[in-house]
């Protein structure tokens, strides 16, 4: 009897871990990882079924589990600073504990591997774009004439526009894009709102960080970009509108500029069927708040 509740316990306890998989997402990661004699897996379309029945069975039994980007290049570097044998299944045990605190990762919720893997990557392509622009933002240093610390400023004028723009968008759910073209690298960042039955705007705090991030780092370096905001609701049709990137304010687009942007192939240049039911539109006055400043950092 004592030892059934000694198993008892055990398999309740069982369920009080949370737990994190490191997933080798892409066929490229999966045949590096093949160079470690412990890693015994030699087909990525068995190793993905077999981690999806073990997250299935996982989430059967109560337990949480967080799936975390598994980096080759990342994990022998890991690997070397620690001085750990990259050859062995506990080393890969410890990187993927440190993942579940630095990387990106997502929990596990029923979902199938075909919508976690790519939901898995974007979340991974927002982390990397963050931190680099955040990177960039930090190395500008301060204005020679005012003194003040570029970075900061560019954000703290990005986080005013944002909310400007939220606060004079017509109720409904938005999804807005920034894009930056004249850093060394395109970055493009993405952030979803919508409005509760109060009125009040609900933004997720990760998205919201990154989008401010890049706006801001496009303020900071005066480099060529844009904003565009799709605007939903019931009822009515939705509104797309924009502006390009002009000092450290925005520029609005005409309606004309954003069909133009929306109905051509970005590859080819070829005209493309306006979607129905989609106004085309020109902003609404951001006011003062949106024209560019007399002060050039």
């Amino acid at each position: 009897m004592a030892h059934t509740d000694h198993q008892t316990m055990r398999r309740v306890l069982r369920r009080e871990i949370a737990g994190t998989i490191g997933l080798l997402t892409d066929e490229h990661d999966f045949r590096a990882m093949r160079r470690y004699r412990s890693f015994t897996f030699d087909d990525h379309a068995t190793y993905l079924k077999q981690v999806e029945d073990l997250l299935r069975t996982r989430d059967s039994q109560g337990s949480h589990t967080t799936v975390a980007l598994f980096d080759p290049q990342e994990y022998a570097e890991f690997c070397e600073e620690t001085g750990l044998n990259p050859d062995i299944p506990s080393s890969r045990t410890r990187f993927t504990a440190e993942l579940a605190n630095t990387g990106p990762t997502l929990p596990y919720e029923g979902q199938p591997l075909t919508d976690l893997v790519p939901a898995l990557v974007d979340e991974a392509v927002r982390q990397a774009t963050w931190e680099y622009a955040t990177t960039l933002l930090a190395r500008l240093g301060a204005c020679r004439s005012c003194g003040e610390d570029i970075g900061r400023a560019a954000f703290t004028r990005a986080s005013g526009l944002l909310v400007r723009i939220l606060d004079t968008a017509l109720p409904g759910e938005h999804h807005l894009v920034c894009s930056v073209t004249g850093t060394p690298e395109t970055l493009v960042a993405v952030l979803h709102s919508d409005e509760n039955t109060e009125g009040a705007v609900q933004l997720d705090e990760a998205e919201a960080l990154e989008f401010t991030t890049v706006l801001a780092l496009g303020i900071a370096t005066r480099s060529p970009g844009g904003l565009v905001m799709r605007t939903s609701a019931p009822g009515t049709t939705d509104r797309i509108y924009g502006w390009r990137l002009r000092g450290d304010g925005l520029e609005p687009l005409t309606a004309g500029e954003v069909f133009d942007a929306y109905c051509t192939d970005i590859d080819s240049g070829d005209l493309i069927s306006p979607e129905s039911d989609v106004d085309y539109c020109v902003p609404p006055d951001l006011g003062p708040e949106g024209q560019t400043s007399r002060h050039s950092h």
